[in-house]
């Protein structure tokens, strides 16, 4: 596997849980605390060592993250965009990027994910590692039946995952930030060939990942420092009055700064 890598964040979606707020802005940039949702993501892909970054667009709000972000150059940073014209999952989103990618490796945030602690380590392991070229995070939650969950061996390999479990005895909740290599854009057409769109019009990243766990190929990064999907209204406002708390300051300052 390559030694390169680079970034996607995904920040389409309408953003339903949170309406009426996303009624007139992508919830992608509202804040959370001192700084629009986004700039955690992007954050959190410069804390990996990642400079090169892709963001994937969808409903409106476009010119506003241009103005926001730019071209990257103000956080020392290379940002490009692409646009996702109808809601078709996370998998597709991705899909969008393979030119962007190319043969590098890729880390994927959701852009409503915030994790209060750097990944650059889990970065790190996994360009070094020859064995796997899918890396899943992976936090404890007190409701697993409300997450996407994995099963890990001894060996940290993820042995099975599934969509909202009953009654599992595993409380790994899947977050939504993945490492690939460029393997993954040819699984996504694998999965587009042999399993199409789900039920809800998606190409399921859970799929994807699948295929890497069949392979072999997948292995889990168990964290235990914060972790949040902001895109609840409770979740919003409790990883906010969190940021506060810590008091580290804007995640994202303009060089400089």
């Amino acid at each position: 596997m390559g030694k390169e890598i680079c970034g996607v964040v995904l920040a389409g979606g309408w953003g339903t849980r949170l309406l009426p707020l996303t009624t007139s802005i992508n919830k992608h940039l509202m804040p959370v605390y001192d700084e629009p949702m986004i700039c955690k993501s992007v954050a959190t892909l410069k804390r990996m060592g990642i400079k090169d970054i892709m963001i994937v667009l969808g409903g409106y709000s476009g010119n506003s993250f241009f103005a926001l972000l730019g071209d990257g150059h103000r956080y020392g940073l290379d940002i490009r965009y692409a646009y996702q014209e109808q809601a078709g999952g996370i998998a597709e989103a991705l899909r969008l990027t393979q030119g962007f990618v190319g043969e590098r490796n890729v880390a994927v945030i959701l852009g409503d994910n915030v994790f209060e602690d750097s990944m650059k380590k889990y970065a790190d392991a996994f360009l070094d590692d020859d064995e796997n070229e899918c890396y899943l995070f992976l936090r404890e939650v007190e409701d697993p039946e409300s997450f996407g969950i994995a099963w890990l061996d001894d060996s940290g390999s993820i042995v099975d995952m599934k969509e909202k479990p009953n009654r599992p005895d595993s409380n790994l909740a899947i977050t939504g930030l993945y490492l690939y290599s460029s393997r993954v854009f040819e699984l996504i057409d694998h999965s587009v060939e042999t399993i199409g769109y789900s039920s809800r019009g998606e190409l399921e990243i859970t799929d994807i990942n699948r295929f890497f766990m069949e392979r072999g190929l997948a292995k889990g990064c168990h964290f235990e420092c914060h972790w949040a999907d902001c895109g609840t209204i409770d979740a919003l406002l409790e990883t906010s009055n969190l940021m506060k708390e810590w008091g580290k300051g804007r995640w994202l300052p303009p060089m400089g700064e």
